[in-house]
């Protein structure tokens, strides 16, 4: 019997990809394993030699996860009955690409169904016009290429960012302010590690959030943030050295690498943002609860549609992550500072005088602290520790910069002070009125 030409192709993508189906390999060797099937030439049943590109890879190990080897089998497309009823919209779709050499094949494909109500993939008629040699590099036209990435496993590399949000009532001074969310997406499982709804787009409040995901993930290899204020400050290099993370600031103008994190913005602002300004929100704290509650039960349990899998499993797929020691974490979060003694004895800081020992004048030492704490320092020379500064005049008990440990307003005593002024001064004016008998039968009487 003749083979089945869809069978020979499922049988060669299975050869493919067989050693890396092994279920004893963890995320980690998987991912190296797809690495060097990507970079070898295969040899096809019909003799030629091909070379299977990283995400084919990666999507052929999923169908056959899901489906076994019927997964594997190439499947009909779609607009095939359309290719062969309209061969005149290759033509047109030709047209336009000269009109306009920019226009990418997904844009004509719209233009093509919305004109004709025919749907035509984009990947026909890109091939089609690379075949007439209209594809927008022979043109003229020079894309950007972003380079496609992917982390081997969980944790190795996280991405951050800060996602504007709406105006929520803050009581602590009686206005509204535009709530901040600063979030961290897992590169390899698109988990969303953690994320939160502050009111401040600052150094403290981007340490808050980073501490809490360190808590509830382990720690990361790598961060990957952008230039913003709250991710190029000397906390956050010193937070990421003491802990032995490598810190990645993308260059300005170049989003490469940042696309999941577009992703889950565009999805946080039509999914959750949306009803949540449709419902009204309260409060911060309010917009934090609803926010958690959606992240765990729906953002982080659907199904993605890259890796066709839930982001928490994939995520837990590599195992226990790797937990911090908790006085290292302590100490990490710590803010430095250097001064220089005085001939007293004295140091300042954020408006605040401190104490330390006597041997230490005309020394320049360093100062660390939490900004939450400013009741007591650690001092250190040459980064050895010599003491604790005490406080002679202390102006602030938290760092002028933390702007989150504003107090809370106090609980009104009801007690109105003009309005007993004003009542007493009504009784004293009567009775003034009625000493002096300042009416008189003949007079008005006084208003």
């Amino acid at each position: 019997m003749p083979a089945d030409p869809t069978e020979t192709s499922a049988l060669f993508r299975y050869a493919v990809i067989a050693e890396a189906l092994n279920p004893r390999l963890g995320a980690k060797e998987r991912g190296r394993l797809a690495r060097e099937i990507a970079a070898r030439v295969h040899t096809m049943p019909d003799g030629n030699q091909v070379m299977v590109s990283r995400p084919t890879v990666d999507r052929w190990l999923r169908a056959y996860r899901q489906d076994g080897l019927p997964g594997l089998q190439p499947q009909r497309r779609s607009d095939q009955g359309a290719i062969r009823r309209h061969p005149e919209l290759f033509a047109e779709a030709a047209d336009l690409r000269r009109e306009l050499p920019a226009r990418s094949a997904a844009h004509i494909a719209d233009i093509l169904k919305a004109k004709h109500g025919i749907e035509v993939a984009p990947r026909t008629i890109r091939d089609q016009l690379r075949r007439q040699g209209l594809q927008r590099g022979a043109l003229g036209v020079d894309p950007v290429v972003y380079g496609r990435y992917e982390a081997a496993y969980p944790n190795e590399r996280w991405i951050g960012d800060v996602l504007s949000g709406p105006y929520v009532p803050y009581p602590q001074v009686a206005d509204s302010r535009k709530a901040k969310l600063f979030l961290l997406v897992d590169d390899h499982s698109r988990l969303l590690v953690h994320g939160r709804w502050m009111s401040h787009e600052n150094t403290r409040a981007g340490q808050v959030v980073l501490r809490q995901a360190f808590v509830k993930r382990g720690l990361p290899s790598a961060l990957y943030f952008d230039n913003g204020s709250p991710y190029i400050t000397a906390p956050l290099e010193r937070t990421c050295a003491v802990l032995g993370i490598r810190l990645i600031h993308s260059k300005p103008y170049s989003p490469q690498g940042r696309g999941k994190q577009e992703r889950l913005n565009r999805l946080i602002r039509e999914r959750f943002l949306l009803e949540a300004e449709a419902a009204g929100i309260a409060d911060l704290d309010e917009l934090n609860d609803r926010f958690m509650a959606w992240v765990e039960t729906m953002c982080n349990t659907r199904v993605h549609a890259e890796t066709g899998e839930t982001p928490i499993a994939r995520f837990m797929a590599g195992g226990p992550p790797r937990a911090a020691d908790p006085a290292l974490l302590q100490e990490a979060f710590r803010w430095s500072s250097k001064r220089t003694v005085t001939k007293t004895a004295i140091v300042s800081l954020a408006g605040s005088r401190y104490k330390v020992d006597p041997g230490l004048v005309g020394k320049r030492v360093e100062l660390r602290y939490d900004p939450e704490d400013m009741t007591s320092l650690s001092v250190y020379l040459e980064g050895r520790l010599v003491g604790v500064a005490t406080p002679f005049v202390l102006g602030h008990h938290v760092h002028p910069a933390v702007p989150q440990a504003v107090r809370a307003q106090p609980q009104p005593t009801g007690i109105d002070y003009l309005g007993l002024v004003l009542k007493a001064h009504d009784a004293a004016f009567t009775e003034q009125i009625a000493y002096r008998k300042l009416g008189g039968p003949d007079l008005e009487p006084l208003a």
